[in-house]
């Protein structure tokens, strides 16, 4: 860090990233030597086939441009692994290392096509052993070259050029503000960059139609990558590193926290049975979400015996007067959601797979055991999903009697009010309620289908003011303050450990940079020590790794070279604000975003590693919604989004009863755990 600059241009990667690639090409570099300087040695003067002293040339100037070739490699791992992520001034030598490395790929070039030429003219005779040296070194020769080829693709920056003419020309915008050639260059950059990402985002998902919508959808995204990654100068491997460092970090906090104090509550309190009641709720409806994903979830949660139980149904064609299946030719979503359910074919109102950007899939059914009309949300399961998830703007929703600013995600409240019409206007919602008129409507989701559960509850409260929402593992980035606090009084959110998601919104995801930077910025190892440390870590746990700081007892403005300074930040912030205000009068910065309703927290008791075959243990408490503020760092914050763990740690809570009553890291007397 910062993105190294050679031939002229800014590259994403950083003059400290090649020690493991370049210890990887040295090894193999080593052994081809060893194996040349053997068969050369062993060959030596019997070298009497018709092209003999061809094979003997090259086999010596082989040798040396492999030792050539090794000597570079030894210097560039060793020079790369000097200095610290932010003081790169011990690595300044790289550019010119990898020029030199650059050059030595021409003569190898070379002599890999005449090794090649060789083989095919001038190898009648020789012995088996020299032809297969020979052709194991062009084909090595070529491979290793189309590796490097694919790695320069990769790590190519298109802005490279353009950012590193906007950073010459950063000093002079920040003493003028004023000037016009300075702005300009800085709103070329700008607008390039938004350009860049909307074709990356095009390629990602080139398989999706390029409708209006989809395109609209890239724009909106295009210009939040952009403006998320512009105020820095970070690499994949910083990232990494400093996520790194901030896991370990969390985890020793963690670790010197006060243990909670037990505390003893009435087995009769309206506190336990509050939450014991929710959470046996909340197991019941979490299965229905589950089967919303359909098939695919189905047959991952049984992996033996899922796809035999479906392939028996899946192209069986069920004779009814009334088909409410959408989007599913072959049944075999279906068929998943009855085997899940458990319910009848009857008990199903409604069921739509059809799936599109802000239009996903959902289905309506009669349950019966707890009398209830369920509306079911199906989560992130297609690029299309991806691109709902991702459209994080803003958009009001204006909810009558609420006070206060209400908006949402944007994305997410597309496409609850596209189920929201088609629930209403296709009457489907008054065809189930007409066929039980005393059942409550009940509405469920599981990520992204949690958000849109709770948003398409806000909308329909007004018609159905007793109606019930269980939001599982929701979007943390979703409802304002004002409408947050609204649906506590008719939301349920359940969110299971460390799950990254209930923690993710635009201002965490600035958070989450800030503390990045921060840490990088402090830490005085190399990068790939950090690295190495951080995989162990991971892998087979242990303490937490105390790393001392650049700045322990110093002022962050002592700092020789801050690169990603705080100040830096600040002083860029303030002028792509200015910017901002020119070109978009109305430009606000992200708004803060929070879960919906009552919030449930699941977490695992134990230590932080455990073996792969033990099963945790888990207790649940009530939450806050700034509980979930902050991004945490940890192996299991994928893991812990996944629907089929949710349904199982709700279940392992509501079976495994009677449960110690515990008091929560909060103060207030409602927030008790079991």
């Amino acid at each position: 860090m910062p993105g190294m600059v050679v031939f002229g241009r800014r590259w994403g990667i950083a003059s400290d990233d090649l020690v493991f690639p370049g210890a990887f090409e040295l090894f193999i570099r080593v052994i081809w030597w060893i194996c040349t300087l053997v068969l050369y040695t062993n060959h030596k003067g019997r070298f009497d086939c018709p092209g003999g002293s061809l094979l003997h040339t090259y086999l010596v100037v082989l040798l040396v441009l492999l030792a050539a070739i090794i000597s570079s490699l030894i210097a560039i791992v060793y020079v790369s692994a000097q200095g610290t992520i932010t003081n790169s001034g011990p690595r300044r030598a790289i550019p010119a290392l990898l020029c030199l490395r650059v050059l030595l790929c021409f003569p190898e070039l070379i002599w890999a096509c005449l090794g090649a030429i060789w083989v095919s003219d001038d190898s009648q005779g020789c012995r088996e052993a020299e032809i297969a040296a020979v052709i194991g070194a062009v084909i090595a020769s070529w491979v290793i070259l189309f590796f490097t080829t694919i790695g320069v693709v990769v790590v190519f920056d298109p802005l490279g050029g353009t950012r590193s003419r906007a950073e010459a020309s950063f000093e002079p915008v920040m003493r003028d503000l004023e000037s016009s050639g300075s702005r300009q260059l800085l709103h070329t950059a700008r607008s390039l960059a938004v350009r860049v990402w909307e074709c990356r985002l095009r390629l990602l998902c080139c398989c999706l139609p390029q409708d209006d919508s989809n395109r609209a959808a890239f724009s909106s995204l295009a210009q939040l990558f952009s403006g998320f990654f512009s105020d820095t100068d970070l690499v994949p491997s910083d990232i990494a590193a400093g996520l790194t460092l901030l896991h370990q970090e969390q985890d020793k906090n963690e670790r010197t926290r006060d243990p909670d104090e037990v505390m003893t509550h009435s087995p009769s309190s309206p506190i336990r049975e509050d939450l014991q009641t929710e959470l046996e709720g909340a197991t019941h409806f979490m299965q229905f979400a589950f089967a919303a994903y359909g098939w695919p979830l189905y047959v991952y949660s049984k992996p033996l015996t899922g796809a035999c139980k479906l392939a028996r149904e899946c192209c069986r064609r069920r004779a009814s007067e009334f088909d409410p299946i959408e989007g599913d030719h072959l049944g075999c979503h279906f068929t998943s959601v009855l085997q899940s359910t458990g319910l009848q074919y009857r008990d199903f109102i409604h069921i739509s797979f059809h799936n599109q950007v802000y239009e996903i899939p959902f289905y309506v059914a009669l349950d019966h055991k707890k009398e209830a009309v369920l509306v079911a949300v199906r989560g992130t399961l297609s690029l299309k999903d991806a691109l709902t998830d991702l459209s994080a703007e803003c958009e009001d929703l204006p909810v009558e009697g609420v006070t206060g600013t209400c908006y949402a995600h944007k994305g997410i409240t597309q496409a609850a009010k596209y189920i929201y019409k088609k629930l209403i206007n296709d009457g489907i919602l008054t065809q189930a309620i007409s066929v039980a008129p005393e059942y409550q409507l009940v509405i469920t989701g599981h990520s992204l289908g949690a958000g849109a559960a709770a948003v398409l509850a806000i909308l329909l409260r007004s018609m159905y003011p007793t109606l019930r929402c269980y939001a599982f593992s929701p979007p943390g980035g979703l409802l304002s303050k004002a409408l947050a606090d609204y649906t506590k009084q008719f939301v349920v959110s359940v969110v299971l450990g460390k799950d990254l998601v209930p923690r993710l919104s635009i201002p965490n995801m600035e958070h989450l940079k800030g503390r990045i930077l921060k840490m990088v910025s402090n830490c005085n190892k190399p990068k790939y020590q950090i690295l190495l440390r951080g995989c162990w870590y991971e892998v087979f746990g242990g303490k937490p790794e105390d790393f001392p700081t650049e700045l322990e007892g110093c002022r962050d403005d002592q700092l020789t070279q801050p690169l990603l300074g705080e100040h830096r930040l600040q002083q860029r912030s303030l002028s792509d604000q200015s910017l901002a205000s020119e070109e978009s009068p109305s430009h606000v910065t992200h708004l803060p975003l929070f879960l919906p309703g009552r919030i449930i927290h699941i977490t695992e008791e134990g230590p932080s590693h455990r073996s792969c075959l033990s099963q945790p243990s888990y207790r649940a408490q009530w939450s806050s919604e700034t509980t979930f503020c902050s991004i945490l760092i940890s192996p299991r914050m994928i893991t812990h989004h996944m629907p089929d763990l949710v349904l199982c740690a709700l279940r392992s809570l509501t079976q495994d009863l009677p449960v110690p009553l515990c008091p929560s890291p909060y103060s207030n007397s409602h927030l008790n755990v079991v």
